[in-house]
């Protein structure tokens, strides 16, 4: 058995196999009705590698585990007899309860939880080669900088690739439907066609304008950059597991192995690129619009607004539309406005992390807040949001709170970006042709309010025992 260690290890924590009342299972929790809580060693369990977080809840004493739950919970009954069969909760009770967000919450967890140790790892790496080129030590041309920011960039590049592997799981899909579905989604080809001139332009002359570089059936394709991506793979094989199970009861037995892959994959992949990528192009070019214009309402609140916002646009994808705005502003003006507002918004999420590592006592945990920290400094916040903040809920809206009074301070003190660069190394960025003046200051500022603002407010209002949903 492959969980048999920890299948014992779980039990005996419990309160061994006479405290258990019922033992039941959803898709990330192993859900115990204890005839005694007190006899269980939480605080154990929680930093017992396999688990990843303990929740007493509606009466039960649930056992996070990820999407490895089934076989651990099978390991369980097969060496303590427990229940007979798969005793499976779709949505237990206490469930039906959670809101819109917390369903949200707990299930971008279930789906982020098995990549969190590689997305800390690579995105430290990612942001120490960052160091080693701004301190000198290595050139961008250099060989030993191209392998660290291979090493670094890779998994987030292909991050729709292993999001589709832990999604399918998550909505018990083919978990191969689901990987070859994020490999359409970057693939290369891809690239190069959105390089070339567009067939024709849909909506032009509107902020929805759309070049169409390929058609499907017909139909027009608005292709989009599907590299480090997040909602449109979790939509794709959200969709591709419904349809998956629809084919399975209409598809005969003798061909249903090859008839309902493909079939899933000819369905789902050009909707995917048909659908979801112009929704995603859409909401980025309506918000960056919005942004636009209420930057030219006013360029102080634009910039506390946008620093509250960006982390939950770039959950989203839809952060990508200040990227024109930007370059635009750059090119014509010199600076952006919008610049400091966005790192001020990375620093938000760095000081939720900072207080997280400090406060939190599962070992797990703590490890997982270092790389996140470290990454977050250099602008990387894909660790500190997946891995640490999002999934606890409250260190991440913190931080995002953080952030507007971080913002209004950039904002009010006229900082200017020289260069489209993030994190720490976007200080020497901001210094403009007349030297050192009070927009330089009003980042410095503006950063170590927002961190010791995230930080304290996470540090006294966030509870340790506040684990993944």
């Amino acid at each position: 058995m492959k969980y048999e260690e920890l299948a014992r290890t779980i039990v005996q924590n419990v309160g061994g196999k006479e405290n258990i009342s019922d033992l039941a299972h959803c898709m990330t929790r192993l859900r115990f009705k204890l005839k005694d809580e007190d006899k269980a060693n939480t605080d154990i369990l929680k930093n017992t590698d396999g688990v990843v977080s303990v929740v007493q809840s509606g009466g039960q004493y649930q056992v996070v585990i990820g999407n490895s739950v089934g076989d651990v919970y099978n390991d369980i009954n097969s060496i303590y007899e427990i229940n007979e069969g798969d005793n499976v909760v779709d949505e237990p009770a206490d469930d039906k309860k959670l809101s819109i967000f917390d369903r949200f919450i707990d299930l971008v967890s279930g789906v982020f939880t098995p990549t969190l140790g590689i997305l800390a790892s690579t995105g430290m790496i990612k942001g120490l080669s960052t160091v080693f080129v701004a301190t000198g030590l290595l050139s961008m041309t250099s060989g030993t900088y191209q392998v660290l920011n291979i090493i670094g960039d890779c998994f987030f590049y292909f991050f729709p690739v292993f999001l589709g592997y832990t999604a399918a799981q998550k909505f018990r899909g083919n978990i191969f439907i689901g990987m070859a579905i994020g490999t359409a989604m970057v693939y290369p080809t891809l690239a190069g066609i959105m390089a070339e001139e567009p067939l024709y332009t849909l909506f032009a002359g509107t902020i929805f304008e759309s070049p169409v570089h390929l058609t499907f059936l017909g139909i027009p394709v608005i292709l989009m950059s599907y590299a480090s991506s997040v909602i449109p793979i979790i939509v794709a094989t959200w969709i591709a597991a419904k349809v998956e199970g629809g084919l399975k009861k209409i598809v005969p037995d003798v061909v249903k192995f090859f008839f309902v892959p493909a079939g899933t994959l000819l369905i789902v992949i050009p909707l995917t690129f048909i659908v979801i990528g112009p929704i995603a192009t859409w909401a980025s070019q309506l918000f960056g619009a919005g942004t636009q214009a209420l930057y030219n309402l006013s360029p102080v609140i634009t910039s506390a607004v946008l620093a509250g916002v960006l982390q939950i646009c770039t959950i989203f994808g839809i952060h990508w539309g200040l990227v024109p705005i930007t370059l635009n502003n750059l090119a014509v003006l010199g600076y952006d406005m919008m610049i400091p507002a966005t790192t001020i918004g990375i620093f938000g999420q760095v000081g939720a992390v900072l207080a997280v590592m400090l406060k939190t006592k599962n070992k797990k945990l703590k490890a997982l807040t270092y790389p996140a920290f470290i990454s977050g400094l250099f602008g990387i916040t894909e660790p500190a949001i997946y891995g640490i903040n999002l999934p606890r809920r409250k260190p991440f809206i913190l931080g995002c709170v953080s952030a507007v009074v971080g913002g209004l301070i950039v904002g009010l003190m006229g900082t200017k970006g020289y260069s489209l660069i993030a994190g720490i190394f976007l200080l020497p960025s901001v210094i403009g042709p007349n030297g050192i003046d009070q927009g330089f200051y009003g980042l410095v500022i503006g950063i170590i309010v927002t961190m010791a603002l995230a930080f304290a407010l996470v540090y006294f209002f966030w509870k340790d025992e506040e684990e993944v949903a």
